[in-house]
């Protein structure tokens, strides 16, 4: 039995309704999506099972005819509905995000490029994430890569699978210690990896980039790499430990010439030109012997290299991109009360006389310094972080050399810089060192202790003060973040917040006790919840999550020993997405507090200058932490009041004040040097144009969405930045497709960022979305009950034209081949034109595309009987039968006879300009595979729709 073969393309017709066959299939297994449906229907045809036989798109029915207002509409629906468009770029039709302008530069270097080898180093809240995706699917779409796998901290993990899966229908297996068992269990033999099996990973760097794991990982690794916080996975001289492993990790996989590596960072220069060029030097080796300070090298670097500032791409392309004008910061001071400093001057009294104990020898005297810091910062905190870090044994106890407990003691006090991949440590971090017969020691520990317990509450001034703080800004009406740095600070002061703020706000409670995907759920669970909102958290949402559609404010209840952690902190807020003009940030401040006073002068206020100052921020020298530690040291060995007074051997908070002075100065050479210019405005702007072509513009969709609307029963209120439509009384089939929970009205932004459940008029909106389903359900379904905005065919009169006019809408199908790593990739585009003729379609003269644009445009002028509308169309659209010359007798409406070879023509040209624009973008790198592009149209081409204008003047022919 020889079964029948379709091609990809074609339109098949099988459980009674039209399918359109796509890549993949074989002569008896088909591929396919309906006519109109979305990506969610696809479904495999046995076509040795099931009657499958060729379909054509039937022409429009004349007796269910509107007026031409319709024709616009429906091209605008149509085009809504694509996944599959035209152009040089295969997926943007397919995600549910639209990319801003300036987004399309990295996509377009690294489609330039044989091998994709880029550094997107973008400010942050730019959107490097959306960038890094955006390149990953089309290369995939393009079959240059066959899998993908996105590098990068646990914490940050479920939000990239989340993003991958939400925005670019990725759906990405997580590979972290918790489900490396489960995945195995789907492998086939011992010898199968999971990188084998599994397509799509987001995979935790810090699991994999221990030698257990690292080399079945590099070995099985997809051709598709994007490192994310890539900072993070260089070293120099001066590191080791961790950062090394994930070094040489990204190394190894850096050395496959013929593997995509996308590497993600916000700050790609820590000041040390070693690491930045060791992380150039991952992309291409030459590239980090360049001389930067010539313009040939930084001309070089620039064609891998994206770097830009939110100034850079406030206003590309002449389209606002909308960030927060103003980050006002300041400082909330408070003094301690006299039993609070009376128990902090006891404390630091008993450190002091602990780090000069000498007895048990260095190491003891080592795990005793962190212990008493550990004390002091957890004091600094809350009084119930005093008190459990006072019962809590210290995690230094069972170390069994000095350096090792040096390792362990900067690891739980210290805010770490050089580790920033690990997920923030909350936990108190203990300050019991003693030994179990040492009761008298143990016994001024648990006074210390009780002494911190009967300051909880109204003995606690700092507490006071955040009240005061959160109510001013709620006032404001700003709905803060207050960051602590312990999990029994945050808990305590969300406590004391849900009863100050009463009814006033609702308050939420988010830590490192909450596994990720439970943190998200909580905060969803606090926006939902109508009224103002108090979140407080520890670091473990410093990063990654994006909080800036509910939050506007943070609070820096506890100094972060390291000031990017800050910067990370009002990151959630400060960027794109933010809908407010300006955010806040405030930092709580112990007026009598030694240790505040030394974090503040020496790290905060600096790095805040320097972030004014540039625009951006540079990250602390390296040897930060080194200072901290000594002054922190000389604070428990000496016997000072001051900060000044703290006596330094070797480096000072001078010297580190000139270190960073010189970083930031690299920096603003830096975004001078390598600014990118691979790619000029006029060439995204050239895309840019063609996708909007083929997707329609935001204008066409504001205005379809309007026109939709009203013809369905909606009321709108035009507002500053768009408008708002009730929905409840648009028929039933369109308001179960709304998305649930949306407001009423339901507002339509033209702008971006747009508050929750609000639609954005673009063709990716849900709301946008099922409009555009509806319309066009409607129009192809005569029996669709209620108005019907758009029909197939129409007639009116109008004084836009001076002789009958007919105007043609069309769906052309184009059989697309790409060169791929794996051979030949078959595709399939869709596109939809207007097109439109004077006269009589045995003599037409085609109108040129401006003029067509203008007559969707038209507005009638005066009223037709519809008798006579009918008979007008069915002159048009009949069905004849003929015999064409060394052809099979067919049958096609009376136009087709007449135009069929111009719109074959028309397919053929739109197919030549797909192959063109497709060369463009590989053959300004020189790419291979540029001849093997091949690009064949599908014909006949699918007539949607025939519109006819006739003259305002009676008559109306030509």
């Amino acid at each position: 039995m020889t079964l029948p073969v379709f091609t990809p393309g074609s339109l098949v017709n099988a459980r009674g309704r039209d399918w359109v066959v796509l890549p993949d299939s074989d002569e008896g297994f088909l591929i396919a999506r309906p006519l109109g449906g979305g990506d969610d229907e696809i479904a495999a045809i046995l076509t040795g099972v099931e009657d499958v036989t060729q379909a054509t798109f039937p022409p429009p029915p004349p007796g269910d005819a509107g007026n031409a207002v319709g024709a616009g509409l429906l091209r605008t629906a149509l085009r809504v509905g694509f996944r599959a468009t035209a152009g040089p770029f295969r997926s943007l039709a397919g995600l549910a995000v639209e990319p801003r302008p300036y987004q399309l530069v990295p996509l377009l270097m690294a489609l330039r490029q044989e091998t994709a080898r880029l550094l997107i180093a973008d400010d942050v809240g730019i959107g490097k994430t959306i960038e890094a995706s955006l390149i990953a699917t089309e290369l995939l779409a393009q079959g240059s890569a066959t899998g993908l796998t996105v590098l990068c901290s646990p914490a940050l993990a479920e939000q990239w699978q989340q993003e991958l899966a939400d925005k670019f229908r990725i759906d990405a297996e997580l590979v972290l210690p918790t489900t490396v068992k489960r995945l195995h269990k789907n492998l086939i033999g011992d010898d199968q990896s999971i990188f084998d099996f599994y397509r799509y990973t987001v995979v935790s760097t810090d699991f994999i980039k221990s030698p257990r794991h690292r080399d079945d990982f590099v070995r099985a690794c997809p051709d598709l790499v994007i490192v994310d916080e890539a900072h993070t996975c260089v070293a120099d001289d001066s590191t080791g430990g961790g950062r090394m492993l994930r070094y040489d990790l990204v190394r190894k996989l850096a050395a496959d010439p013929d593997r995509h590596l996308l590497l993600v960072t916000a700050t790609p220069h820590s000041g040390k030109d070693e690491s930045f060029r060791n992380l150039i030097g991952l992309l291409d080796p030459t590239l980090a012997k360049l001389n930067l300070d010539e313009a040939k090298g930084r001309e070089q670097l620039a064609r891998h290299m994206v770097q830009r500032r939110r100034g850079d791409i406030r206003t590309y392309l002449k389209e606002d991109t909308k960030f927060p004008s103003a980050r006002e910061t300041r400082e909330e001071r408070y003094h301690l009360t006299d039993d609070y400093r009376a128990l902090l001057r006891q404390v630091l009294a008993y450190a002091r006389e602990t780090v000069r104990d000498t007895s048990g020898g260095q190491l003891r005297q080592r795990v005793r310094y962190w212990s008493v810091l550990a004390l002091l910062r957890a004091l600094a905190s809350s009084p119930r972080a005093a008190a459990a870090t006072l019962r809590t044994r210290a995690k230094g106890v069972e170390t069994e050399t000095p350096q090792e407990a040096d390792r362990i003691g900067r690891a739980t006090v210290l805010d770490m810089a050089e580790d920033e991949a690990a997920e923030s440590v909350d936990v108190i971090p203990g300050s019991d060192d003693l030994d179990e017969h040492d009761q008298t020691e143990r016994a001024r520990l648990v006074r210390f202790a009780k002494a911190a317990d009967a300051l909880a509450g109204r003995g606690d001034t700092k507490l006071k003060a955040l009240g005061g703080v959160v109510q001013g800004l709620l006032a404001d009406g700003y709905d803060p973040i207050v960051f602590c740095r312990f999990i029994d600070t945050a808990e305590y002061v969300a406590e004391h917040l849900r009863t100050a703020l009463g009814t006033a706000a609702t308050v939420a409670c988010v830590t490192g006790t909450l596994p990720p995907s439970e943190r998200e759920n909580r905060i969803d669970e606090l926006r939902a919840v109508e009224g103002r909102h108090v979140l407080v958290a520890t670091d473990c949402l410093s990063e990654g999550v994006n909080l800036q559609d509910a939050f506007q404010a943070v609070v820096h209840y506890d100094l972060a020993w390291n000031p990017t952690r800050h910067e990370q902190r009002e990151g959630r807020v400060d960027r794109f997405g933010q809908t407010a003009e300006k955010v806040r940030a405030v930092t709580m401040l112990g007026a009598d507090n030694l240790i505040d006073e030394i974090v503040m002068r020496v790290l905060i206020r600096k790095h805040e200058e320097i972030r004014r100052s540039l625009g951006v921020s540079v990250p602390v020298p390296n040897f930060s932490n080194q200072l901290v530690e000594a002054l922190m040291e000389e604070l428990l060995t000496s016997s000072t009041e001051t900060w000044e007074q703290v006596p330094l051997e070797g480096f000072t908070a001078t010297d580190l004040h000139a270190e960073w002075d010189s970083s930031a100065a690299k920096e603003r050479t830096s975004r001078t040097k390598f600014a990118q210019a691979g790619i000029k405005p006029d060439e995204v702007a050239r895309e840019l144009a063609e996708i909007r072509a083929g997707l329609g513009s935001s204008t066409e969709i504001e205005t379809f969405a309007r026109e939709a609307l009203d013809a369905l029963g909606s009321s709108m209120t035009a507002r500053e930045d768009g408008f708002a439509a009730v929905t409840a009384t648009l028929p039933p089939g369109l308001r179960d497709a709304l998305p649930p929970g949306h407001p009423q009205p339901l507002p339509f932004h033209r702008d971006l960022p747009v508050p929750r459940r609000h639609a954005h008029l673009d063709r990716t909106d849900p709301a946008v979305g099922a409009i555009a389903r509806y319309v066009l359900d409607a129009a192809l379904d005569p029996k669709t009950p209620g108005p019907r905005p758009a029909r197939r065919c129409g007639v009116m009169r109008t004084n836009a034209v001076q002789r009958r006019t007919t105007l043609l809408l069309v769906r052309f199908r184009m059989h697309l081949t790409l060169p791929g790593r794996q051979g030949p990739r078959p595709l399939v585009a869709e596109e939809a034109r207007v097109l439109a003729f004077r006269g009589r379609p045995d003599n037409p003269e085609w109108l040129p595309p401006q003029d067509v644009e203008a007559l969707l445009a038209a507005e009638p002028s005066g009223n037709i009987a519809p008798d006579l509308a009918r008979d007008d169309l069915e002159r048009l659209l009949a069905l004849e039968t003929r015999q064409a010359p060394d052809r099979e007798p067919a049958t096609k409406p009376r136009l087709l006879w007449h135009l069929e070879d111009a719109l074959d023509a028309e397919a053929d040209a739109a197919a030549e300009q797909l192959r063109d624009s497709h060369a463009r973008v590989r053959e300004a790198s020189r790419q291979s595979g540029t001849s093997k592009i091949t690009v064949i149209a599908n014909k006949p081409a699918d007539l949607l729709g025939v519109y006819v204008y006739m003259p305002a003047a009676a008559g109306g022919l030509p």
